[in-house]
C-alpha cells in the first residue's frame, strides 16, 4: 500500500541532544516544582488536617487572643497567616495557622478564635473553619497539579531520552 500524495503523515524526529545543559535545566525544574509541592504540603496541610479534626465541635473562645495576622491576595488566591493564643488552666497554647483558599473577596477579613473544648491545643479561627472545603479543594488542586506536572515532565524526559538513544543506534 502506498501513501496518497495528498495525505501527509506527520514526521516525528527525536529531539537533538542538549547535553549537560539540558539535564541541568531539567534538574532545576524538578527541584523547583518539588520545592513548591513540599512547601504547600508542609505549610498548609497540618492546619487543614487539624481543622478537620475539630470542625464539628469548635466553639468561640472569649479568652483567646490574635497576636498577629495578615492576609495577602493575588487575583483570587488568598494566603492568611495568623498567630492565636489561648489560655487554658494548665498553660497558654500559641499556634500559628496558615490558610490557603480561593475566591473573590474585597476588603478585610475579621476572625474569631475557635477551639474544641476537649482539644484546646488545636486552636483555630472561624475563617479557617468557614473556608474548610474551599481550602481542601484548593490544596488538593495545587498538589495534584504540581505532582501531575512533575510526572508528565519525567515521562517526557524518559520518552525523549529513549527516542534519542534509538536514533543514535540506528
Amino acid at each position: 500500500m502506498t501513501a496518497s500524495p495528498n495525505h501527509s503523515e506527520p514526521l516525528r524526529l527525536p529531539p537533538q541532544g542538549n547535553g549537560w545543559r539540558g539535564a541541568l535545566r531539567a534538574l532545576i525544574g524538578f527541584v523547583a516544582l518539588g520545592g513548591l509541592l513540599v512547601a504547600c504540603l508542609v505549610h498548609t496541610t497540618p492546619t487543614l488536617l487539624t481543622d478537620w479534626q475539630v470542625h464539628d465541635r469548635a466553639r468561640a473562645v472569649p479568652n483567646a487572643q490574635v497576636s498577629a495576622g495578615t492576609c495577602k491576595t493575588t487575583v483570587i488566591v488568598h494566603v492568611c497567616d495568623v498567630t492565636v493564643s489561648l489560655r487554658t488552666p494548665t498553660a497558654t497554647v500559641t499556634r500559628q495557622v496558615n490558610y490557603l483558599f480561593t475566591g473573590l473577596h474585597v476588603g478585610d477579613y475579621s476572625i474569631a478564635v475557635m477551639a474544641d473544648p476537649e482539644r484546646p491545643d488545636l486552636v483555630t479561627t472561624d475563617l479557617g473553619l468557614d473556608q474548610l472545603w474551599n481550602r481542601t479543594i484548593t490544596v488538593l488542586a495545587i498538589v495534584l497539579g504540581l505532582a501531575g506536572i512533575i510526572a508528565a515532565a519525567g515521562f517526557a524526559m524518559i520518552r525523549n531520552r529513549r527516542a534519542a538513544s534509538a536514533a543514535a543506534a540506528a
